[in-house]
């Protein structure tokens, strides 16, 4: 079971990169009508199948269930927004900060406790954060607070997710996700414009892509230990700096890199703290 938990978040990790890589490729359209993409592609599949399967769409905690979908919602809008105007691969690093909030609001809101590790691996995310921000001057300012803005909103939405635990059935936590950005993506269509040509095929595949990546992310922590499956997570930055140098032609300095390692160390320095 825990060989398939590991191909199986590879294969999830392997498709959030590519889903990244076509909202970086989508640039030319509003990155509220490149969530309306990824929302509508994934709700196309999942709704139907709740309804067959009679899974609940509602839910019985319906109201922090729509607060998961409005931070999550927010969230991607950032992140699109953000992977638009800088390099994908720093992008995708600085998200990756979003443990670090997930475990100070945990600690605040679950009561959860945070071993001494698990601070000091935080501290080191966050200096890692600020090396890549400080001396990479293609991150901007304002592109640097609404990606950490966005990793804060994950945390929070994994806080929220823990909270709910199997409270719900987790496609009916997917479902308010996807109808909260499909809703909330609707009121910028003036901004919208019509795909043409081969845009539509990228467009299927976004939607498509997050889809893959969410039933493997889960399917990964069914099959195999936390600890085991959570940090190869982390090669979906490996594959974001391929896809970046190979298709948009980005480059990193070495302290940019050493700036991405401190994050990745960081967070897997945290999760080995929480296992021991």
């Amino acid at each position: 079971m825990n060989k398939k938990g590991i191909i199986y978040m590879l294969i999830a990790a392997f498709a959030f990169a590519w889903m990244n890589l076509m909202a970086k490729y989508l640039q030319d359209f509003h990155p509220m009508q490149v969530v309306f993409f990824r929302a509508f592609g994934t709700f196309v599949f999942i709704f139907p199948y709740m309804i067959v399967k009679k899974i609940p769409i509602i839910g019985k905690n319906y109201r922090w269930l729509s607060v998961r979908g409005v931070l999550s919602f927010v969230s991607l809008a950032l992140f699109f927004t953000v992977v638009q105007r800088i390099p994908l691969g720093s992008a995708v690093a600085l998200r990756y900060t979003a443990p670090i909030f997930s475990v100070v609001l945990a600690y605040f809101f679950l009561k959860e406790k945070v071993k001494f590790w698990q601070w000091i691996s935080l501290i080191i995310a966050v200096v890692g954060a600020f090396i890549m921000k400080g001396l990479d001057l293609r991150i901007d300012t304002y592109s640097f607070i609404l990606i950490m803005l966005s990793a804060l909103l994950v945390g929070a939405v994994f806080v929220i997710v823990r909270y709910l635990g199997n409270k719900e059935h987790f496609l009916t936590i997917i479902n308010y996700f996807m109808v909260f950005s499909i809703v909330g993506s609707l009121f910028f269509l003036n901004h919208w414009r019509m795909p043409l040509g081969d845009e539509w095929i990228w467009i299927g595949l976004i939607g498509t892509l997050g889809l893959v990546g969410q039933v493997f992310f889960t399917k990964s922590f069914q099959m195999a230990e936390t600890s085991l499956v959570a940090p190869l997570k982390y090669m979906e930055l490996v594959y974001a700096l391929i896809f970046g140098y190979v298709l948009f032609g980005e480059t990193y300095s070495v302290w940019s890199i050493f700036g991405m390692i401190l994050v990745v160390v960081g967070m897997l320095l945290n999760i080995a703290a929480k296992r021991h």
